[in-house]
């Protein structure tokens, strides 16, 4: 049964919510993923500009890259393209289209309700926009505690297993090696 739901959440519920929320959002922003995209690379050339003891707009990129991307998504791009052939790839395209609008409202967001902090930093992020966007402080916990045990568990499982599954069937290593 559980594998049932698992099924039905991560296939048909996922997908709408993905698409639809990426829908929203590009439709409310007037197609800002496709506005900008031209100064997305006027600003990368400027990136590499930083001051000591900052933090440069190319390496908060490249930060933010580093935490989006992994072995997974390296491997389910392979297997999507293996099982769904060019088809995919149009699809990749366009959830990546709708998650640029979904990303620039997350960033939004986290630009807006970042916090100062006396040593001259600042602090922010999801936890900090339900705290003092929305008023829920509780939800903030919940947040926070769910994202710790996902990056403590959850996705070094995942990058495990995939590097596992994939040196057994190149090599023949077995997985539990």
């Amino acid at each position: 049964m559980l594998a049932t739901v698992n099924d039905f959440i991560w296939g048909q519920v996922l997908i709408v919510a993905l698409v639809g929320v990426g829908l929203l959002f590009t439709v409310s922003s007037r197609f800002v993923q496709f506005r900008y995209f031209g100064r997305m690379f006027s600003v990368l050339r400027t990136a590499l500009h930083h001051d000591p003891g900052h933090v440069s707009s190319f390496q908060a990129l490249v930060v933010s890259v580093a935490g989006r991307v992994g072995g997974g998504n390296i491997a389910g791009v392979a297997v999507a393209i293996t099982l769904g052939g060019p088809g995919a790839v149009f699809w990749m395209w366009m959830i990546g289209l709708m998650g640029m609008a979904t990303s620039f409202f997350e960033c939004s967001l986290a630009q807006l309700y970042k916090r100062y902090e006396p040593d001259g930093t600042y602090r922010g992020g999801p936890a900090y926009y339900l705290t003092h966007g929305i008023k829920q402080r509780w939800l903030a916990v919940v947040y926070s505690i769910l994202l710790l045990i996902t990056f403590g568990f959850g996705f070094n499982a995942v990058q495990s297993y995939v590097v596992a599954t994939s040196l057994d069937s190149s090599f023949g290593i077995p997985p539990w090696l």
